[in-house]
């Protein structure tokens, strides 16, 4: 597992044609999609504006990574039709002293219907037996800022709620292709 010692910033630019929530779920996705071609796991992400009232994510992407992990990813035309769109900084060196945070995927079960319905489909069970066995109390409103995002093997579109959450110490760990960990740390400042 490299460090994440360097980071780049990539920050949206105010557009007339698209929203801020748009930009941010076509810069998501371009990143995933360069994080599976390039098979890495050592590249993170996050979100310096990270807010949970107002529930925003900010305009900045934070990458982290080790310095060679970086130029890599840069040496890739993965911001391609996204050049007009934002800003992005050299490659830096994190700040001594930053703390440490997890950034993080949290998934919530927001539609007891649908629960139901692939129940029925997977057992086999009427609407009445599925409605006994999931209750509409199972269903969890998010409070997390969310990046939209269409599933490249099912070409549907979901959100991906972010949660950050700060750690005493850094840990090291991979991370997955969207730039999230369960328990790798990346530096926030």
């Amino acid at each position: 597992m490299a460090m994440t010692t360097h980071f780049i910033d990539i920050t949206l630019l105010p557009d007339p044609e698209f929203s801020q929530a748009q930009l941010f779920g076509a810069l998501v996705a371009k990143l995933h999609r360069a994080l599976v071609q390039l098979r890495t796991d050592d590249i993170g992400i996050s979100f310096p504006g990270y807010s949970l009232r107002p529930r925003s994510l900010g305009r900045v992407l934070r990458v982290h990574g080790g310095e060679p992990a970086l130029l890599g990813l840069m040496k890739h035309a993965w911001l391609q039709g996204m050049r007009d769109h934002v800003a992005v900084t050299a490659v830096g060196l994190v700040p001594a002293g930053a703390t440490h945070q997890i950034v993080q995927r949290r998934q919530f079960k927001t539609n007891a219907d649908r629960m139901r319905r692939r129940r029925m489909q997977r057992k086999g069970e009427s609407m009445e037996q599925a409605a006994e066995a999931i209750p509409d109390s199972v269903e969890r409103t998010p409070n997390l800022p969310y990046v939209q995002i269409r599933s490249a093997s099912t070409g549907q579109p979901f959100c991906l709620f972010i949660e950050q959450v700060g750690v005493p110490a850094g840990a090291l760990g991979p991370f997955n292709r969207y730039g999230l960990s369960q328990g790798a740390s990346v530096p926030c400042f």
